[in-house]
């Protein structure tokens, strides 16, 4: 069983991310306070349910830095939240809890040229499918650094 290590949201498009130590998790809108919740979010044009939450695996920065040479913190990668002990590519199509949420595992989060420009690093080789998860808010709650991943299906 996985849990979150870290949170981190953006009141705007670009805009560096600020860690919490926890975050209502709104259904349909996102992450309270969040810039893709605001609608203000560099893709926020049309609204995205895959963008409510992101989430990153703590190991895959891990290994971008082993691996690449490429140190990325949580706040550096632009996810909203940092996981450990659980593989998130598993999760596209499940549900899941945290904290008092439950969400959806849309699809991957493959790194994109926005985030090299804001990183100013070369860092989609090392995070290609294992750049973490798009998620969909199903149930509104609470979450927390600390809080347990449980798979729900």
């Amino acid at each position: 069983m996985g849990k979150v290590i870290a949170i981190q949201i953006a009141p705007e498009a670009s805009a560096p991310l600020t860690s919490v130590e926890q975050v209502n998790a709104v259904a349909g809108q996102g992450l309270e306070g969040d810039r893709y919740f605001l609608r203000k979010g560099t893709y926020s044009k049309k609204h995205d349910s895959s963008r409510e939450a992101t989430f990153i695996e703590s190991e895959a920065l891990e290994a971008l830095n082993r691996d690449y040479g490429l140190e990325l913190n949580s706040v550096e990668s632009r996810r909203n939240i940092t996981t450990q002990g659980v593989a998130l590519n598993h999760l596209v199509g499940r549900t899941f809890r945290v904290g008092g949420a439950v969400f959806k595992g849309v699809r991957l989060c493959e790194p994109c040229g926005h985030l090299e420009q804001l990183t100013e690093r070369k860092v989609r080789p090392g995070l290609v499918h294992r750049g973490g998860l798009r998620t969909e808010i199903l149930e509104s709650g609470l979450v927390g650094i600390g809080n347990n991943i449980e798979i729900l299906e």
